[in-house]
C-alpha cells in the first residue's frame, strides 16, 4: 500500500451541550479530519486536539502544521505502508502524539479495509458491546447538577463521572452520592489540585467512589504514589499515561490503581494496544476515555474498548450527548451499551454532505515535500 493523497480538512459542527474549555463555553466543535487516500482505497483520521493548548500542549493549527510538514512526507515515502511502519516512521520526530494518532487512525481504516478486517478485529476485542459512562461537567449550582445527573441516571448510562476542581468538589459528590446511593461514580479533577491537598481529598473516601481520576499534574508521579497511600479511593491516571513506558513506570511507583488510555493522547491506538498490554500484565483495569470525537473516532474508540483490560465504562457517548447531527449516522446507546462496529476498518463511514456542510477550510497534499 502506497500513500497517494491527503486531504485535511476542517469542520466547525455545533454542539448540542455547551462545552467548557479554559478559554470558556465552546458552542462548536473545531476539528480536523484527515481522509487519507493510498493505492488500496481511503481511509478517515480524526485528530482530538483542542484549539487551544489546554488539556495538552498540543492544539489544532500546531497539529495541523507538524502533520502536513513533517508527518505526511515520512509516511508517503513508505512504499509497503502499514499502520505499523507508518507509526514507526513518524516516530523519528518527538512529541505531537495527537497529530500522529490521526495519520495513524487513517492509514489503519485504509489499510484494514482493503483486507476486509475490522478495528476491533485487528485490535483483539473480545466484546460487541461496551459498557458507557458519561462525564458532566462543573455546573452552575448543585440543584442544575442533579438535574442533569438525574437525566443521564435515567437514560440508562452504566457510570458517572463529576468534574471537580478546588470549590467544587465535595458538596457535589456527596450531593450525587446521597441522590443515587447505587450508582457507579466517579471524579475527574484533571490535574487541578497538589499533594498540600491530600487531607482534603481524602474526604472523598466517604463517598465509595470508584476512582479519583488524575488529581494531581501530569509529571508528579511520585506525588501520587505518595497521595495513592493517603486515600481509600482508588487513583487513575489520564494525562500522565503517555506511553507505555510511562504505564509501566507508574504501577512500578504505585501512582495508580486505574488508567484512563486516550487513544490520541499517547500517539495512536496501536501505542494504546500496548498500554493495555501492560496493564493486563500487571493486573491494573483500563478504561477507555473521550475527547468529544465525532462518529469517526468514536469507532475506534469502541473498538479499543473491547479488547479484555477494558473491565470499567468508557467514556463513549451516543452521538446526540455532543452532536445533533454527526458525521456518520448515529452511534446509538442501548441500555446503557453501544454495539462494536463490526464492518471493515473503523466500521462507520462518513457521510460526506453532512461534512461538507461543516467543512472551514481544505488543504489537499499530494507532493509530500
Amino acid at each position: 500500500m502506497k500513500l497517494e493523497r491527503v486531504e485535511l480538512r476542517r469542520i466547525d459542527i455545533p454542539l448540542s451541550t455547551p462545552f467548557r474549555t479554559s478559554l470558556g463555553l465552546e458552542l462548536n466543535r473545531d476539528i480536523l479530519l484527515l481522509r487519507a487516500d493510498t493505492s488500496e482505497g481511503p481511509g478517515w483520521g480524526e485528530c482530538v486536539a483542542m484549539p487551544e493548548p489546554g488539556y495538552s500542549e498540543e492544539y489544532l493549527d500546531g497539529a495541523a502544521e507538524i502533520i502536513r510538514r513533517f508527518l505526511l512526507p515520512a509516511v508517503a515515502a513508505l512504499d509497503e505502508l502499514t499502520p505499523a511502519r507508518a507509526a514507526a516512521a513518524m516516530a523519528a520526530f518527538p512529541g505531537h502524539p495527537m497529530a500522529k494518532a490521526t495519520v495513524e487512525m487513517a492509514v489503519m481504516d485504509a489499510w484494514l479495509r482493503a483486507r476486509r478486517t475490522s478495528y476491533a478485529d485487528h485490535l483483539g476485542a473480545v466484546r460487541t458491546v461496551v459498557d458507557c459512562g458519561v462525564s458532566v461537567g462543573i455546573a452552575d449550582t448543585i440543584g442544575l447538577l442533579i438535574a442533569e445527573v438525574s437525566g443521564y441516571v435515567d437514560q440508562g448510562y452504566r457510570r458517572i463521572k463529576l468534574k471537580i476542581e478546588p470549590g467544587w468538589d465535595l458538596e457535589p459528590v456527596r450531593a450525587i452520592r446521597e441522590r443515587f446511593p447505587d450508582i457507579a461514580l466517579q471524579a475527574d479533577a484533571n490535574a487541578a489540585y497538589t499533594l498540600a491537598d491530600a487531607r482534603h481529598l481524602a474526604a472523598l473516601d466517604a463517598f465509595d467512589l470508584v476512582m479519583l481520576e488524575q488529581p494531581l499534574g501530569s509529571g508528579d508521579l511520585r506525588d501520587h504514589a505518595a497521595l495513592a497511600r493517603m486515600l481509600r479511593t482508588p487513583i487513575c491516571l489520564d494525562e500522565s499515561i503517555t506511553s507505555a513506558r510511562a504505564a509501566t513506570d507508574a504501577i512500578g511507583l504505585g501512582a495508580c490503581a486505574i488508567v484512563n488510555i486516550k487513544a490520541g493522547r499517547v500517539g495512536g491506538y496501536l501505542e494504546a494496544r500496548r498500554i493495555h498490554d501492560v496493564c493486563v500484565a500487571h493486573s491494573v483495569p483500563v478504561w477507555c476515555g473521550g475527547m468529544l470525537e465525532t462518529g469517526l473516532g468514536q469507532a475506534a474508540n469502541l473498538a479499543l474498548a473491547a479488547l479484555p483490560g477494558f473491565t470499567l465504562p468508557a467514556d463513549i457517548v451516543p452521538s446526540e450527548r455532543y452532536f445533533a447531527t454527526d458525521v456518520t449516522a448515529p452511534i446509538r446507546m442501548s441500555e446503557g451499551r453501544i454495539a462494536v462496529p463490526g464492518g471493515p476498518g473503523l466500521g462507520l463511514e462518513p457521510m460526506l454532505e453532512v461534512v461538507e456542510g461543516y467543512t472551514t477550510d481544505v488543504v489537499t497534499v499530494t507532493g509530500f515535500s
